[in-house]
C-alpha cells in the first residue's frame, strides 16, 4: 500500500513539473541527458563526450529491478531533454513514471526498440532485459543512442557519428576478445551459475549453459528446493565454480555452496560478477567494455582453475 501511495505522489509530481515547463537545456546550452543504468550512461559518455550534460541515475551496486525513484529522481527526469532507459521491465519500479514522462519529452526505451527476433523470450510476451551482456546486440542500442542524439542535436551530429563509430569498433574488438578467452574453457565446463538469470545473452553469445537461482528479476525469491536442485546439478556435472553478483546479496549463492558441501563435493565461489551495474570509479569494470572483460577474465579463471 505504501509503495502504491508513493508512486501516486510521484506521478502527481511529474504532472506538476510538466505543467510548469521551463528550459531543460543547461546554462551552456547543452542537452541534458539522463540514463537509468551505468551501461547506458557509459554509451552516452563515449558518444557525446562533453557536448551534453550527462547523468547516470543508478550507480555501482544498485539493483535496477528493485530501485524505486525518489522525488529527487523525478525532478532530474523533469529537467532532462532526453531520458534513456533499458526497458523490457528492467526498471520495473520506474516503468510507469518513465512512460508518463514520454508524453512531454524524448524518452527512449532502448531494449524495447531492438528487433524481437534478437531478444530472449521468457514467456507471457516478456523478454530477458539483460541485453548488454551480448555485445553484438548492445551495439544496436549504441546505434539508437547515437541516432537519438543526432536527431535532437543536429549541430553536433558529425561529432556523435564519429565517436559512435569508434566506440562500436571497441565493442566489436571486445567481443572478439571474449570469444578467444572463452575458447580456452573446455566445453563441458561452460556452465555459468549465478544468483539470478542475468547472463542469458552472454551464454547465448559465447556457448554457455546458464542457471540462476532467482530467475530474471531479483524481485523473486529462491526456495530451498531451488537451492537443492542447483546443488545436485553442480555435483552431477562436477562444476568447479559458481559466482556471486555485485548488485545482489551473496547469501543465496553461499547457501548453494553449503548444500553442495553437504553432498561431499566442493564448489568454489569463483568471484563477483558485474551483472546489473558497473563497478566503482577506478575499478576495471567502471566502463561497459571493462565490465565485459573483467567478467570474462573472472569466469575463465574460475572455470579453468587458473590454468
Amino acid at each position: 500500500m505504501r509503495k502504491a501511495v508513493t508512486l501516486f505522489l510521484l506521478l502527481i509530481s511529474i504532472a506538476v513539473l510538466a505543467a510548469c515547463g521551463g528550459e531543460a537545456t543547461d546554462a551552456g546550452g547543452k542537452l541534458r541527458v539522463v540514463s537509468t543504468t551505468g551501461q547506458i550512461h557509459d554509451a552516452v559518455l563515449n558518444i557525446a563526450g562533453d557536448r551534453v550534460t550527462a547523468m547516470g541515475l543508478l550507480g555501482p551496486g544498485i539493483d535496477p529491478h528493485l530501485y524505486v525513484a525518489t522525488e529527487g529522481d523525478v525532478s532530474t527526469f523533469a529537467e532532462a531533454d532526453i531520458i534513456f532507459y533499458n526497458g523490457l521491465f528492467l526498471e520495473a519500479q520506474m516503468e510507469r513514471i518513465l512512460e508518463q514522462l514520454a508524453s512531454s519529452k524524448t524518452v527512449v526505451a532502448l531494449g524495447d526498440a531492438q528487433p524481437e527476433a534478437q531478444l530472449i523470450a521468457v514467456g507471457g510476451g516478456e523478454h530477458d532485459p539483460h541485453i548488454w551482456n551480448d555485445p553484438v546486440l548492445w551495439s544496436g542500442v549504441v546505434e539508437l543512442v547515437r541516432d537519438t542524439l543526432m536527431d535532437e542535436d543536429p549541430d553536433n551530429a558529425d561529432f556523435y557519428e564519429t565517436n559512435a563509430e569508434n566506440y562500436l569498433a571497441e565493442i566489436a574488438a571486445t567481443h572478439e576478445y571474449v570469444l578467444e578467452q572463452v575458447a580456452t574453457i573446455p566445453e563441458e565446463k561452460r556452465v555459468l551459475i549465478t544468483a539470478h538469470d542475468a547472463f542469458g545473452y552472454y551464454a547465448r553469445a559465447y556457448g554457455f549453459e546458464v542457471a540462476g537461482l532467482q530467475g530474471l528479476s531479483t524481485e523473486s525469491e529462491a526456495s530451498t528446493d531451488d537451492v537443492q536442485h542447483l546443488a545436485e546439478l553442480i555435483v552431477s556435472r562436477g562444476i568447479p565454480a559458481i559466482f556471486v553478483e555485485t548488485s545482489v546479496p551473496p547469501r543465496n549463492i553461499e547457501a548453494v555452496q553449503a548444500a553442495v558441501s553437504a553432498q561431499n563435493f566442493t564448489v568454489n565461489i569463483g568471484g563477483s560478477l558485474f551483472s546489473d551495474a558497473l563497478g566503482e570509479r577506478g575499478h576495471e569494470a567502471e566502463t561497459y567494455i571493462g565490465m565485459l572483460r573483467y567478467n570474462t577474465n573472472t569466469i575463465v579463471s574460475a572455470l579453468t582453475g587458473g590454468e
